[in-house]
């Protein structure tokens, strides 16, 4: 063999037996060899960066308030916790309109351990929100994100006064978006997460894993009779808590239109009777003179809202409250044995009614 070849014949000779060797190794031992399992995941080690940018924002809310003993007679006051964000420098706080609703007495402590005594500016019992005002220097005041661009499986943090647990941080996933239905609020288009959220965690934050404010921590699901389910927690989108807080901010109230119904889902074999198929929108009262000057009356079935098929009580109620008072929309409902009627109401003004 020519000396040149030499080299090529040695370099394949070597190359077949480290594969041998190779082999040899995946056959007895390959649990040294990583086939693609346990591919490192593409998140951060570590999202101190995410809560050290959000949490100083984040401040627990003491209230107290007073119930009656009832066939005893006198009062005893009831003191809670809860949690709120700074969302301005100028000491704007959001929270949960159940955290503040009747308080006799609100104290705000901030991350840095001052306190102070906010003034309520206004709240909106249909989205369980609030939003409070404080007056001190140098307020920590935290990022709004979008809640539009949360997908589910997007990771997500829990901040809030859990237990009494100033400031505890939970870690979790976005398990769903656009959850109605829920009876938690009149107006409903929760995300849901399965990040521990604890009482006390009621008006704290949800953020995402830049620290941007992304929802309100609301709720957890109760089962009568049974404890809270684990891992399915809710909260109100930043996108619905944006133009909230605007209108509170500017008006002192939340300005939207009100057709003046209850409803209820009708099922599909109830809904037949009146023409339907599958699940209809049952209405079981009427308490508006909107409604009640359209000639909507109790028993109607919800079909059309200015010509839009109805297809769930969310639907309906965002055409109603994206709406200004004063504004007309048709209606058309139908009638048990399959009468269809339809009718224009001219919208009530939701923050002037009863009880609001």
């Amino acid at each position: 063999m020519p000396w040149h070849g030499k080299p090529i014949l040695y370099a394949a000779q070597s190359v077949v037996a480290g594969l041998a060797i190779a082999f040899f190794v995946v056959l007895v031992r390959p649990e040294l060899v990583n086939l693609h399992r346990g591919t490192p995941p593409s998140g951060p080690a570590s999202y101190a960066e995410a809560v050290a940018a959000s949490s100083p924002a984040v401040v627990n809310i003491y209230t107290e308030r007073d119930y009656v003993l009832g066939a005893f007679g006198g009062t005893y006051r009831a003191r809670a916790l809860g949690s709120g964000v700074v969302i301005s420098p100028e000491g704007y706080i959001v929270t949960n309109y159940h955290v503040i609703q009747g308080a006799e007495q609100v104290r705000v402590q901030l991350a840095d351990g001052r306190v102070a005594t906010p003034v309520i500016v206004g709240a909106d019992p249909d989205t369980e929100l609030a939003l409070l005002k404080i007056d001190l220097d140098n307020l920590p005041t935290i990022k709004l994100g979008r809640s539009d661009l949360l997908k589910v499986g997007d990771v997500v943090l829990a901040i809030g006064n859990s237990l009494g647990l100033s400031h505890t941080v939970t870690l979790g996933i976005v398990s769903a978006t656009g959850r109605a239905e829920l009876g938690l609020a009149n107006i409903e288009d929760f995300i849901q997460t399965d990040a521990a959220i604890n009482i006390g965690n009621s008006g704290g934050a949800l953020v995402n894993t830049r620290g941007e404010l992304v929802g309100i921590n609301t709720a957890v699901t109760e089962r009568s009779g049974r404890s809270a389910p684990e891992g399915i927690g809710f909260a109100i989108p930043v996108n619905l808590v944006r133009g909230v807080m605007e209108q509170l901010i500017e008006h002192g109230r939340v300005i939207r239109g009100y057709l003046g119904v209850s409803t209820d889902l009708l099922p599909p074999a109830l809904a037949r009777n009146y023409g339907v198929d599958g699940w209809a929108i049952y209405i079981s009262s009427v308490d508006g003179e909107a409604a009640r000057n359209a000639g909507i009356r109790p028993g109607d079935v919800l079909t059309h809202i200015n010509g839009e098929p109805v297809r769930s009580r969310r639907q309906a109620m965002s055409v109603v409250a994206g709406s200004q008072p004063g504004e007309r929309v048709k209606i058309r409902v139908a009638r048990l044995g399959g009468e269809i009627f339809e009718t224009e109401a001219v919208l009530g003004d939701a923050s002037l009614r009863a009880g609001s």
